[in-house]
């Protein structure tokens, strides 16, 4: 368990040293295979999406968890092999870098190549937005994505090991992939999207409650972090994506929320917080935040990870 526990941390940190993998990675494999097999089984109903996500999510655990056993016995080993997983599926410093360049285009008043950048980081059409929305949506996105791309792995690894590792990015992807609500995706993606729901009930309230202890580092306040977390985070259609944007929206002093165009479809989505809307300054603030979460998280996470298993005794 000690071995997990340092795997995680020295994952974490190869993450916030190198980022994502210049070539050859595996979350982009995964990707591609996924891609591959939907376009093979694809049907317009729940029963043939869930068999898809159970085969994916439930192969790829099934191989960390074998890899788990292998080096079960060998805790270097352990340690190696859980490090460089950690490191694969993390996601933290390559979002805080796609935000900062957000941020340097607006600083130097390059609208369109803010807007053209925003696109690495949300779904919504960016083609209208202004200085202020470009800056809510990279705000947005940097809360949301530091509960799923660094939290929620973390936990899962503390929980599952490289099992867990894996299958918790198998999941998102295939999220990211067929769980929005196209006329496509619907019903296939279904399983999907709740699968996700459900792995990022407890990531996201920990990384809400991450934000909110941690409002000062940004000079926020805590009482103000929480008081929107408790108070809006239910506004938000999505259940994970409320706490975490609700508390950094508290945390940095901002509003978040309203307006966002997908394609074809509008959303008018309740505030978040009370504050003044966000801007270009607030970016950096959020990544500096984010940062702050992580290291949180990877504290929490090698400390359950650490812990020492409680199997009762065995009787001869």
């Amino acid at each position: 368990m000690r071995s997990r526990a340092i795997g995680l941390a020295l994952g974490f940190v190869a993450d916030r040293v190198l980022g994502d993998p210049a070539r050859y990675h595996p979350v982009a494999g995964f990707g591609r295979l996924a891609g591959a097999f939907e376009r093979r089984v694809w049907a317009d109903d729940r029963a043939t999406g869930v068999a898809y996500t159970a085969a994916l999510v439930g192969g790829t655990g099934a191989a960390g968890v074998l890899a788990d056993r292998l080096v079960r016995h060998r805790p270097v080993a352990g340690t190696i092999l859980t490090a460089a997983t950690t490191w694969a599926v993390l996601g933290g410093r390559s979002l805080g870098r796609e935000a900062e360049h957000v941020h340097g285009h607006l600083v130097r008043d390059d609208l369109p190549a803010a807007r053209e950048q925003l696109t690495h980081l949300v779904g919504r059409d960016p083609s209208l937005l202004d200085a202020g929305e470009v800056s809510r949506a990279a705000v947005e996105s940097v809360a949301e994505n530091t509960s799923d791309a660094v939290v929620a792995p973390l936990l899962a690894g503390a929980v599952g090991g490289i099992g867990g590792l894996v299958a918790y990015r198998a999941a998102n992807t295939l999220d990211a992939m067929v769980g929005h609500r196209s006329a496509r995706h619907l019903r296939f993606g279904w399983a999907s999207a709740r699968l996700d729901d459900v792995l990022n009930l407890a990531p996201a309230r920990l990384s809400a409650a991450l934000a909110a202890a941690l409002a000062p580092v940004v000079g926020g306040e805590r009482a103000e972090a929480t008081r929107a977390w408790t108070r809006d985070a239910h506004r938000h259609p999505s259940p994970n994506a409320g706490p975490v944007e609700a508390a950094f929206a508290g945390a940095l002093g901002v509003r978040l929320g309203g307006t966002n165009v997908y394609g074809t479809r509008v959303e008018h989505r309740p505030t978040l917080g009370d504050g003044r809307p966000a801007t270009a300054d607030d970016i950096a603030r959020a990544v500096r935040l984010a940062d702050a979460v992580g290291v949180g998280a990877v504290m929490v996470s090698a400390w359950l990870a650490a812990r020492p298993s409680r199997r009762p005794p065995r009787h001869r």
